[in-house]
């Protein structure tokens, strides 16, 4: 029967009990912060914002073979004359990971999860900004694999392991390119 023949199976119906598996379970805001500490008076400032972006990432198990990763993103928007806004967000997945080889579990947590992730943020940020009445923020990429690759090099330098968990800062004038990450 074609269900018993192997060639016809579909796409991840591997019945092999000891290959690797990951999935997404769930995604969430965990924490939101929006503020225009400055509003209405930033509405009538004609400076140019710079951007400070900046990532975290934080990665717990919460069972054998769930993980959480997250994303926690903050971006302050600030000129001479104040603070334009911050954002602060926090989002997280839930990702279910069963038969990982143990060098393969911290590159998975660390650059596929978040990269699965940030569109979600992105659009959230971008939301938001533009709720608080001003142009939509849309943040460029983050290359999780360039930042996991410097944190490996830096624990090494160091002697010790990379943890799961990695910061990255880079601030940006927010007419140039806007969002940089």
């Amino acid at each position: 029967m074609a269900q018993d023949d192997p060639a016809r199976a579909g796409n991840g119906s591997d019945t092999s009990e000891t290959a690797p598996q990951a999935a997404t379970l769930g995604q969430y805001i965990k924490d939101l912060s929006v503020e225009s500490p400055s509003a209405p008076a930033v509405y009538q400032w004609q400076d140019q914002a710079a951007l400070d972006v900046s990532f975290n990432l934080n990665v717990e198990k919460v069972s054998d073979d769930v993980h959480e990763v997250m994303l926690k993103v903050e971006v302050k928007a600030q000129s001479q004359s104040g603070i334009h806004f911050l954002v602060d967000l926090s989002y997280a997945g839930l990702f279910g990971i069963r038969n990982f080889p143990e060098e393969a579990l911290a590159p998975f947590l660390l650059v596929e999860a978040p990269r699965l992730l940030f569109p979600f943020v992105r659009q959230i940020i971008c939301d938001s900004v533009q709720n608080m009445g001003f142009p939509p923020l849309l943040l460029d990429p983050i290359d999780f694999a360039a930042a996991y690759m410097q944190q490996m090099q830096a624990a090494q330098q160091q002697g010790g392991d990379a943890s799961l968990g990695t910061t990255a800062s880079d601030p940006a004038p927010a007419g140039e390119d806007e969002g940089k990450a």
